[in-house]
Formats: C-alpha cells, sequence, structure tokens
C-alpha cells in the first residue's frame, strides 16, 4: 500500500460513524475549511523561515485537509480523492499546451500570457457570470482579493495608465476619510477606509509588489524592533509603560539602528 493509500485509509477509519473519532466523523466542509486555509498559511510561514522538515510536516498537514475534503465527499457520492487528482491533472495538461499540447503548440512555445488566456476561455465556457471579475474567490484574504480584482479590471482596461493616477486616487481616498472621521460615523469611516487600503494594493499592483508580503514583512520588522525595544527597556529596570511617548520615541529609533 503506497503511502498516499494509507493515508486516506487512516481517513475513512477517522469518519467511521461506528468505530470513529467522533471529532473528525461530525465535521463538514465548512467547519473544516478554516482549518484548510490555516495550513495553507503554516506551510507559507515555513518556507518564509527556510525551515525543510517544518515545510516537509506542514505540506503533510495540508495533505491530510485535501484527503478529508475528499473523503467528505466521497460519502456523500459527490467525488473521491482519485476524481480530485484527475481533475488537476487535466487542468494542468489543458492549461501548459506548450508542452502537452499538439506539436505545432509546442514549436510555437508560447507561455506568457497563455495560461490566463485559457483561464478567461474557461469562465467564459462555464454558466452563469460573464463578468470579467468571475471566478476570483470571496474567500481569499482580503488584500489578495482586492489585488486579483484589479488585475483584472486592468486585463480589460479599467486601470491608471500608471503610478501617478493610482497616488492622486490614494490622496483622494486620504481626505474622503478625514471627511467621514470628522462626521463620526463608524460606518462610513469604515467605507472609506476600506477605499483608502484598496487603492493602496492597487499602488502595489502597479509596482508589481506582493501587498500581501510586503504587509508581513513590515508585521516582522516591527515585531523585532518592538521586541529590542522591550529588552533595553527592561535592561534599564522599567517597562515600556512607564516611559512617556518622546522617550519611548528615542528608544525606537536606538532599535531600528540595532536591528535594522
Amino acid at each position: 500500500m503506497s503511502n498516499i493509500e494509507k493515508l486516506r485509509e487512516v481517513m475513512r477509519r477517522l469518519r467511521d460513524p461506528q468505530e470513529g473519532c467522533p471529532w473528525d466523523v461530525k465535521q463538514t466542509f465548512a467547519t473544516i475549511a478554516p482549518y484548510t486555509i490555516e495550513e495553507a498559511y503554516e506551510v507559507a510561514d515555513a518556507i518564509e523561515r527556510g525551515d525543510i522538515q517544518d515545510i516537509k510536516g506542514e505540506l503533510g498537514d495540508l495533505l491530510l485537509q485535501i484527503v478529508f475534503h475528499a473523503q467528505i465527499a466521497a460519502e456523500g457520492g459527490h467525488f473521491d480523492f482519485d476524481d480530485v487528482a484527475a481533475a488537476i491533472n487535466e487542468k494542468m495538461i489543458r492549461r501548459h499546451p506548450h508542452v502537452f499540447g499538439s506539436e505545432e503548440q509546442r514549436a510555437d512555445g508560447k507561455v506568457d500570457g497563455s495560461w490566463e488566456e485559457i483561464k478567461e476561455q474557461e469562465r467564459s465556457a462555464s454558466a452563469g457570470d460573464s463578468s470579467a471579475l468571475a471566478g476570483v474567490a470571496r474567500a481569499l484574504p482580503a488584500l489578495k482579493r482586492a489585488q486579483k480584482l484589479g488585475k483584472r479590471a486592468a486585463r480589460v482596461g479599467f486601470d491608471w495608465p500608471d503610478t501617478s493616477g493610482v497616488k492622486a486616487k490614494i490622496l483622494e481616498e486620504l481626505q474622503e476619510l478625514e471627511v467621514a472621521v470628522g462626521t463620526r460615523d463608524q460606518g462610513d469611516i469604515e467605507e472609506e477606509f476600506g477605499d483608502l487600503l484598496f487603492a493602496v494594493v492597487n499602488l502595489a499592483r502597479h509596482l508589481e509588489i506582493d501587498p500581501e508580503q510586503a504587509l508581513r514583512g513590515a508585521n516582522g520588522k516591527f515585531e523585532r524592533r518592538f521586541r529590542d525595544m522591550e529588552l533595553a527597556v527592561a535592561g534599564k529596570g522599567s517597562a515600556i509603560k512607564d516611559f512617556s511617548l518622546e522617550t519611548l520615541d528615542q528608544e525606537w529609533r536606538a532599535a531600528k539602528k540595532r536591528v535594522g
């Protein structure tokens, strides 16, 4: 028995209504989805840290999520793990004609843009939503979804020609946020703040920056500097809350020089 078959058998046992694990048995697509997202982020975290053993372990955890969903589907008579594998095999072959296509397609060797062109054709062929924004998953993290929505709109010509237009939009949204803050209407403030974030994400797209990655980097930098400042303050026999904001600003600047 291969390891993947063993994993599928483990999941079948866990989901057995009589002899399985009560927690596993009661799970559904909806209850498992948050864990699937969490495991994907833990894979990304292990990759960012460059920990090969953790990458292996976290990929296993993510694979378990796929097997879990496939088992739930199989029990409902919808599809099983083999169907999932078959579908992605077919999709990858279809979307890489320069590798798997006819001799003429392989000779053409077209790569740039072909993936998105084929996806666009697939969306057009599917029933229902014919919008250029169709298929952008609502469950994506908000920054990633904003990035994808902006990219889709840009592909049909709805975009600023350069970064100057995006920067002007950011300033416009900042002014509108200030007006909303002045009204003290929390709903308006939240809406305008969202518009500002959306504009900033579009600037990231124009600068060819992944906003999620950029924010993770900023988070890491802030944490690194703050922890260093805590240690420096503790070395003086005090706690951060005991210092004035002016003194803390000096400590923060010192931490920036020490840890970058």
